[in-house]
């Protein structure tokens, strides 16, 4: 489980960086490192998500792995049911 939690608070803290930098964007959209820190971010969350989902199932309903059968999505603990030690 702990390895679950790791990769789970990693994915929800690349999240946090990257909606503060889209806000920062969208009052911002000239400047060039923002920019780049968002690609940077974003590079390092995709493959996060996919190994967790790989290994764990999907973080959401719309996942790219949801259309397995059976449908994984109602599979518990549901990422909001974690509890964190």
């Amino acid at each position: 489980m702990n390895q679950r939690l790791t990769l789970l608070r990693e994915i929800q803290e690349l999240q946090f960086v990257l909606i503060e930098l889209n806000l920062f964007l969208d009052t911002h959209p000239q400047e060039r490192a923002a920019l780049r820190d968002f690609a940077a971010v974003r590079n390092k969350l995709l493959p996060a998500i996919k190994r967790y989902e790989e290994i764990y199932g999907p973080l959401s309903a719309f996942s790219t792995n949801t259309d397995k059968c059976p449908w994984q999505w109602i599979e518990e603990p549901w990422p909001w049911e974690i509890e964190y030690a």
